[in-house]
């Protein structure tokens, strides 16, 4: 990967934080620098009194400017609704998906034809919870409204990747998010389970099976995130191998391309005009230009341990203008961003784009 020199300062600076006031007189973080400056909404989007925040782990933005979260719900919501869906101003629109609580993980949007589509990524549920959830290691493919067009449970049958190994145990299988290709073909990266990437078409037919853990060019531990890149001719996947502290790229048929560094527990990824919003699980939101190079991190809690002490704690302990887990990140089509946080209480921030 070239290294320009803008990349490289903006890589090794310390995160601009200045502040400014809004109109009630509190505090306001601005994040970044330059043509990437942005004020920093915590705790967007008016919640009903029924619904509390889980782990936020995806958002995405509709044509109509809806932002949609997935969320896991708080133990004592009385809803338990996992899909949010807000206007652009955060006022509460809908809400579904209750067979998915403690388990809503993956989201993804595309238009195929006049509709829309989401598609979602569900979690195995720990043995122990107590409801089980009604879905389970299942990738699905969803209208706006909830509808489930199909879905994909559990691994690809038969296939050597995932047969048992010698002390005859099935391999793990525990999906964390999907990416569309252009000729519609569907990538899954199973990040919790075997850190396989698994391949199918459009009809969610099997074609093949790529990755495997380890740290080696072509293998992944923790495949988290995933994203077909079409800024060049030719589009390539790019994972987030986020136990490995990297992104790969590999050609459509699976194969290794290379790797790009410079990123503290990656986890998904979305575009916008060349640029590529990536959260940072270890504290802050990464964003990178159309030459793959870092511009800027946002936000940096300056996690130097991989530990996370404030995502089990209240939301007065949280630090303004500072990320904990970010979890999920999506552009909205006027260039803000919107960022969702693996912490308990849930937390939604809105960077609204000043320059």
């Amino acid at each position: 990967m070239k290294t320009t020199r803008r990349g490289f300062i903006a890589a090794v600076a310390a995160p601009a934080i200045i502040r400014a006031q809004d109109k009630a007189g509190t505090k306001v973080p601005i994040l970044g620098q330059g043509a990437h400056t942005y004020e920093a909404i915590h705790d967007w989007g008016e919640l009903p009194a029924s619904i509390k925040w889980g782990n936020t782990h995806g958002v995405v933005e509709d044509a109509q400017g809806n932002i949609y979260v997935h969320h896991t719900v708080y133990k004592d919501s009385e809803s338990a609704d996992t899909m949010v869906v807000f206007d652009s101003k955060g006022k509460f629109v809908r809400s579904w998906g209750k067979e998915f609580r403690g388990v809503a993980h993956g989201l993804h949007i595309r238009k195929e034809g006049s509709q829309e589509y989401l598609y979602l990524t569900v979690n195995a549920a720990n043995a122990k919870a107590v409801p089980q959830p009604e879905m389970q290691a299942v990738v699905l493919k969803a209208t706006l409204k909830g509808e489930i067009v199909w879905k994909i449970q559990g691994p690809p049958p038969d296939i050597d990747a995932y047969k048992p190994g010698a002390d005859g145990k099935a391999k793990a299988y525990n999906p964390t998010n999907v990416a569309i290709a252009p000729n519609g073909d569907i990538y899954v990266g199973d990040g919790y389970g075997s850190s396989y990437v698994n391949q199918y078409n459009h009809n969610a037919e099997y074609i093949r099976t790529f990755g495997g853990r380890g740290a080696e060019a072509g293998q992944l531990a923790e495949p988290h995130g995933i994203w077909v890149d079409t800024r060049a001719k030719d589009p390539i996947l790019v994972v987030a191998d986020r136990r490995n502290n990297r992104l790969q790229r590999f050609t459509m048929d699976g194969k290794h391309v290379d790797f790009i560094a410079g990123f503290k527990l990656p986890c998904h990824f979305y575009e916008y005009k060349g640029d590529v919003v990536i959260p940072d699980l270890q504290g802050r939101v990464t964003l990178m230009g159309k030459d793959n190079q870092i511009i800027e991190h946002l936000g940096d809690a300056n996690n130097t341990t991989g530990q996370f002490p404030l995502r089990n704690q209240t939301r007065d302990k949280f630090v303004a203008g500072e990320f904990i887990c970010p979890h999920g990140a999506c552009y909205d089509h006027e260039g803000n961003i919107f960022v969702v946080e693996w912490v308990e209480v849930g937390r939604v921030t809105k960077l609204r784009k000043l320059a």
